[in-house]
């Protein structure tokens, strides 16, 4: 249970960051995630690896679901599945677990905190960067 409340608080630790391109969020945000007890210390060095290379990485990602989206600007995509779709991608591209399992995990992060149309929309997209990621 401590892995997925680790990839609930990267999640909002990647949608806050969407709100300060110059990376001046509040560092108190992470300190408190990376206190609770619950996390064991592979969730917080997971926690860790994937905000920060998400961070790295942000304009690969971008370019990523980019070249995923039909019909639609990235600076158009709601906030909260935004921050799913570069998540998962970071998952999918980087991360150490299948591909699978990083679009199911991130689907139902959406389902909680996004509309209700952007299950679909996020999972299309994440469907198109799985299958251009397998042909690398």
């Amino acid at each position: 249970m401590s892995r997925r409340t680790a990839r609930d608080y990267a999640y909002k630790l990647i949608f806050e960051s969407l709100f300060h391109p110059d990376g001046d969020e509040d560092p108190k945000l992470a300190e408190t995630m990376l206190q609770d007890n619950s996390l064991t210390e592979d969730d917080k060095t997971y926690l860790s690896e994937v905000v920060n290379g998400v961070r790295e990485h942000y304009p690969q990602l971008k370019e990523c679901i980019q070249r995923n989206i039909k019909n639609f600007s990235y600076d158009r995509i709601f906030k909260p599945d935004l921050a799913a779709l570069l998540l998962a991608t970071y998952e999918i591209k980087y991360g150490k677990i299948p591909a699978a399992v990083a679009i199911s995990e991130v689907i139902d992060l959406v389902k909680i905190y996004s509309s209700e149309s952007s299950g679909k929309f996020v999972n299309g997209v994440l469907a198109g960067i799985y299958k251009e990621t397998e042909g690398e």
